[in-house]
């Protein structure tokens, strides 16, 4: 069907659960530092804003991270059931990884999420504030070490090969291989900047709507300064990140580029737009830019880019899909950069909290860090094809061999089980963030005992329900 074959169905489902997976532990890394923040300010200053603004998005963040685990459950499953020959060749390096992650981030976080979600009132402010900020050092952890993992699926050192199989002899070589510290900051810097934009987008719904107080303009407030400064940082850690891989998955660089072939000494020319064509072997409608491709790549004005052609047919990722996935990540990275931009044109002027035209485009800039971070994810992971283990294993001889069939069934069940638990779980989420921090809620005592409100039982009850204002303005899912 389509051409597809076993090996490629496996390959979608992998995707289709980690690309569902990445949006909730991005959000939850951004939000536990943002609480944390909150809650710090709160303290130092006893502005009761700051208290609001903690409570409304601890109930957000809970319905997350709840979906966030749940979601990376069933991912991991899939290394036992469909690539069980990498899990064979490779599990001594990538199990203790991921067991290092469960033991250091996810108990960490485990042991006091309880405190940070219910025990606002139960525990001293100092204690609560610890809780708070050990469950964001927890996230930061856990990117660690799924970073770690993955990096060095890259750029592989540190290991011996012995009767087929993967032994670690160096485990600091492994865990801080070549490509690790930039993707690290990579990832950690996206999460910081898609959840800026989605408190910043919320919070120009509200003041759309009219729904003008205090914290919604604290948050748009944060989220432009977050916006402001990380956005640009981003773009040199980016281009760091870049040189980097042009050093260690250079066919990977050529595929982004849509680079074909180098003639004679001429300097490698920047190809802004185009089509790569993997069968004619050449970008066809391409907009090019002379000297710019090495410039960017290489900092200099005279030094070539590896071309495509360079790699034999089956060592080549596939450009077409690459060379515009990286284009839509950087494209949006722009649009931030230019959005903090006039965001701290408009401070200056008064009018950040009144500019319609501003207001607009932060809204629909909401999503614009998560499409960023899938389209990233999609360059990084497509582009080291055909390896599962860079230079070590190909995807091909990874996979457990299922058949067609049972790789459509279990394909089609996950896209149904995923669009409707998960789809419900957003809803949700939306549904609370349209609401909207309540002012001065952090004042209810919630002591339990007979006629009173009493601490909620179930994590993703601190998302509680109290009813939606009825209105018949759209609602914040549709307009993002």
């Amino acid at each position: 069907m389509f051409g597809l074959e076993a090996l490629d169905l496996a390959r979608i489902q992998f995707a289709f659960t980690i690309s569902f997976h990445i949006l909730f532990p991005a959000i939850t890394i951004g939000l536990a530092s943002y609480l944390a923040v909150l809650e710090g300010l709160w303290l130092k200053t006893h502005n009761d804003t700051y208290r609001d603004l903690y409570h409304f998005w601890s109930k957000i963040f809970a319905v997350n991270f709840g979906m966030g685990v749940v979601s990376g459950l069933v991912m991991a499953y899939q290394f036992g059931t469909n690539w069980s020959r990498f899990s064979d060749f490779a599990g001594s390096v990538t199990g203790p990884l991921l067991t290092y992650e469960v033991l250091t981030a996810f108990f960490l976080e485990a042991g006091f999420l309880g405190v940070m979600l219910f025990g606002w009132n139960k525990v001293g402010r100092k204690l609560h504030f610890f809780s708070t900020v050990m469950v964001a050092i927890g996230t930061l952890i856990s990117t660690f070490w799924i970073l770690a993992s993955n990096s060095w699926m890259q750029t592989p050192q540190g290991y011996e090969i012995v009767n087929g199989q993967v032994i670690p002899v160096d485990w600091l070589a492994i865990i801080f291989n070549p490509s690790f510290p930039y993707r690290l900051m990579h990832m950690a810097t996206a999460a910081f900047v898609a959840t800026a934009f989605f408190v910043g987008s919320s919070a120009a719904w509200h003041l759309l709507r009219g729904k003008d107080n205090p914290a919604i303009r604290t948050m748009l407030s944060m989220a432009m300064w977050m916006a402001l400064i990380v956005a640009p940082i981003q773009a040199v850690i980016g281009d760091f990140h870049g040189l980097n891989t042009l050093k260690h998955q250079p066919a990977k660089i050529a595929a982004i580029e849509g680079h074909w072939e180098n003639h004679g000494d001429e300097p490698t020319p920047l190809i802004l737009f185009g089509w790569p064509d993997m069968k004619a072997e050449k970008t066809k409608f391409a907009v090019e830019i002379p000297y710019l491709g090495s410039l960017i790549l290489t900092h200099s004005l005279d030094k070539q880019v590896p071309a495509l052609k360079e790699f034999a047919p089956e060592d080549r990722p596939n450009s077409t899909i690459v060379f515009w996935s990286f284009r839509i990540m950087v494209g949006l990275g722009m649009l931030m950069i230019f959005t903090g931009l006039w965001s701290l044109w408009l401070r200056k002027r008064d009018k950040l909290y009144t500019s319609r035209p501003f207001l607009y485009l932060a809204l629909w800039m909401g999503p614009s860090g998560l499409i960023a971070i899938l389209a990233g994810w999609f360059t990084t992971e497509i582009g080291r094809q055909p390896w599962v283990v860079y230079g070590l294993m190909r995807t091909a001889d990874a996979s457990s061999g299922h058949s067609f069939v049972q790789m459509s069934i279990t394909l089609i069940m996950f896209v149904v089980v995923y669009f409707a638990l998960f789809g419900a779980g957003l809803g949700y989420m939306m549904r609370l963030v349209r609401k909207g921090p309540k002012i001065d809620e952090g004042k209810e005592t919630n002591e339990g005992g007979p006629g009173q409100k009493r601490t909620p039982a179930r994590p993703l009850s601190a998302a509680d329900d109290d009813g939606t204002e009825a209105d018949n303005s759209p609602s914040l899912t549709k307009e993002i």
